[in-house]
């Protein structure tokens, strides 16, 4: 008997628990809705649409791109269609958003453009991401943009960031 009082105690307990509503369960009310350019931090899409694994511990594993891919970024644009935008200090930036991009001053709205490294002489397409601060401010280059130029992931290399591509 005291058992069977306290699963009845229990369920009666489990059940004057409340659940909050979320926005997502929130019915949609106009007069109320939130804005979502208004909500701060804004979630990013992550790269090419990929998860890196939570487990990933090496530069291989962190690095989602295809070969096809690395091969595709790695295709030099006509000199035409580009311009120079300048010169950054470029630092890994998030290793968990996949890939080729770069977040920095130089430019004012996203589009897309390359990334040359002087000491490798090599080249990657990147998608161009702008971020607050002065024109000579550093800048963040994805993992696998990192891979594709040869820069050391350890240093700070510098970079000739272009537009168009």
């Amino acid at each position: 008997m005291t058992r069977i009082s306290l699963i009845v105690a229990l369920l009666a307990l489990s059940a004057c628990a409340q659940t909050s509503q979320t926005p997502q369960d929130a019915p949609v009310d106009a007069a109320n809705a939130v804005n979502p350019d208004l909500v701060r931090p804004k979630v990013r899409p992550a790269g090419l649409g990929r998860v890196v694994p939570k487990a990933a511990r090496t530069v291989e594993e962190f690095d989602v791109t295809t070969a096809e891919e690395r091969k595709e970024a790695t295709a030099v644009p006509a000199a035409a269609v580009e311009q120079k935008l300048g010169q950054t200090i470029a630092s890994l930036g998030d290793p968990t958003q996949a890939g080729f991009w770069i977040k920095t001053p130089l430019v004012k709205s996203e589009g897309k453009g390359r990334v040359v490294y002087p000491g490798s002489g090599k080249s990657v397409q990147v998608d161009l991401i702008p971020i607050e601060g002065e024109a000579s401010a550093g800048s963040r280059l994805s993992l696998a943009a990192f891979r594709i130029i040869e820069a050391p992931l350890t240093e700070l290399p510098e970079v000739e960031v272009f537009s168009g591509g």
